[in-house]
């Protein structure tokens, strides 16, 4: 395709549509939903922090060892990622005696797992 083709195919009518901006302005995440859900997903970025997630979605409870060694990492790495992702609010510590014990924080996390799956497998 040259390049002459492609510029054919772009819209060379530079109107806005009020109707569709206002509809749009009307229904505006406010900035702090934004910046909450960008960081939401950043946490979804990594491939150790979502198998850490999926282990946890497989298994209700399990402890940094436990995530260690099913992320095949060590337990210092698995605990950083872990604060990151009690940061984002996506998993609840629970601390028995010496030890910590790690679930997704709710349904949501579970849901948002699963629909990515979904979209990550379609054609």
């Amino acid at each position: 395709m040259s390049k002459e083709d492609f510029t054919a195919d772009v819209c060379s009518i530079n109107e806005i549509d009020p109707e569709a901006v206002a509809f749009v302005q009307e229904r505006v995440m406010p900035a702090r939903t934004i910046e909450r859900l960008s960081r939401l997903f950043s946490a979804f970025a990594d491939p150790t922090r979502l198998r850490i997630l999926h282990a946890l979605n497989v298994i209700d409870e399990l402890c940094v060892c436990d995530l260690a060694a099913l992320s095949d990492l060590s337990v210092s790495a698995v605990s950083h990622q872990l604060r990151l992702l009690r940061d984002r609010e996506l998993v609840h510590a629970r601390r028995d005696g010496r030890m910590v014990y790690y679930s997704l924080a709710d349904e949501h996390v579970s849901q948002l797992m699963a629909i990515g799956a979904e979209h990550a497998n379609e054609r």
